[in-house]
C-alpha cells in the first residue's frame, strides 16, 4: 500500500493519484479531511494525527522530517522559498543567503526573546506629576500579513503617579514589541498596556506613524502613504486637555 504525507503544495486530486492513504500530521480545522471525502468519497482514506493531543502532555510532536539540526535547519526552508520564486540556489550570490537570512532573524525578531517586564525598572518619585514624553523614536517592524517591513517613528508619553522609569526604557519597550511579527495597532496597545500595568501612571499614550512596504511595494503601491495609529489610557483618554497637550508636543 502506498502512503504519502499530505503536502499543501499538492492538491487532493494529485495526492489521491499517488497514494492509497494520505497522512495529515496536524488535526486542526478538518479542512483536509473534508476535501478528501469530497474528492474521493472515501471517509477512511485519511490518517489524522493530532500533534497537540493531551496524551502528549501538551507537547508538540516533532516528526523526523521536521527536526532542526546541523544538517537540516531553518536555512533549508529559506532554500525552498528561493526555489519557489524561481531562483537558482546554487549561483554564487545565493550560496550563503539562507544562513544570512536566518542570522538576520535574531535582530528582526529579537522581541520574542525579551520580556517587557524586565525592561521597565521603575524608581519612586513623588515629586514628578507632569507629562513625560519621548518623541520621534525610530522603529522597525515586520507586518504579520505579508512578512514585509514597516517603519517610522513613535511618540510615547505617561503621567507619573509616584513612579518614573528611565527614559531610554521607553525606547527599549517599543523595540521589544516592534521586533516581532506585528500589526501597527497592536504595538500601540501593547506599549500603553504594559506601562499602565507595571508603572501604574495616571495615564499613558503611544502614537505611531509608519510606512508599510505592503502598501508601497505591492498592492495599491502608494509610495507616500503614512499610517497613524494610537492608544490612549487613563487621563489621556478621559481628559480632552491632556490628549491635546500630548498631540501639541508631538506635533511640535
Amino acid at each position: 500500500m502506498a502512503i504519502a504525507q499530505h503536502s499543501p503544495l499538492l492538491s487532493i486530486t494529485e495526492d489521491s493519484g499517488l497514494a492509497d492513504i494520505i497522512v495529515d500530521d496536524i488535526y486542526d480545522s478538518g479542512r483536509t479531511m473534508k476535501m478528501w471525502k469530497k474528492t474521493t468519497g472515501n471517509p477512511r482514506g485519511m490518517c489524522l494525527i493530532d500533534k497537540r493531543n493531551s496524551s502528549w502532555k501538551n507537547r508538540w510532536v516533532e516528526f523526523p522530517w521536521e527536526r532542526m539540526n546541523a544538517e537540516r535547519g531553518p536555512e533549508e526552508n529559506v532554500v525552498r522559498m528561493l526555489q519557489y520564486i524561481g531562483e537558482d540556489v546554487q549561483r554564487e550570490g545565493l550560496l550563503e543567503t539562507p544562513e544570512r537570512v536566518v542570522r538576520s532573524w535574531y535582530k528582526l525578531y529579537g522581541g520574542y526573546r525579551q520580556d517587557p517586564k524586565d525592561i521597565l525598572k521603575t524608581f519612586e518619585d513623588d515629586s514628578s506629576d507632569e507629562m513625560v514624553v519621548l518623541k520621534d523614536i525610530e522603529f522597525y517592524s515586520t507586518c504579520e500579513h505579508h512578512i514585509l517591513p514597516f517603519f517610522g517613528k513613535a511618540h510615547i508619553a505617561y503621567i507619573p503617579d509616584g513612579k518614573v522609569v528611565g527614559i531610554s526604557k521607553l525606547a527599549r519597550l517599543l523595540e521589544c514589541f516592534a521586533r516581532r511579527l506585528q500589526i501597527q495597532e497592536r504595538i500601540c496597545r501593547q506599549v500603553t498596556s504594559i506601562l499602565m500595568k507595571e508603572l501604574r501612571p495616571l495615564g499613558a499614550a503611544c502614537l505611531l506613524e509608519a510606512q508599510h512596504f505592503c502598501m508601497t511595494s505591492r498592492g495599491v503601491e502608494k509610495q507616500n502613504s503614512i499610517m497613524v495609529t494610537s492608544s490612549l489610557e487613563g487621563v489621556f483618554k478621559s481628559e480632552k486637555g491632556v490628549k491635546e497637550e500630548f498631540l501639541t508636543i508631538v506635533r511640535g
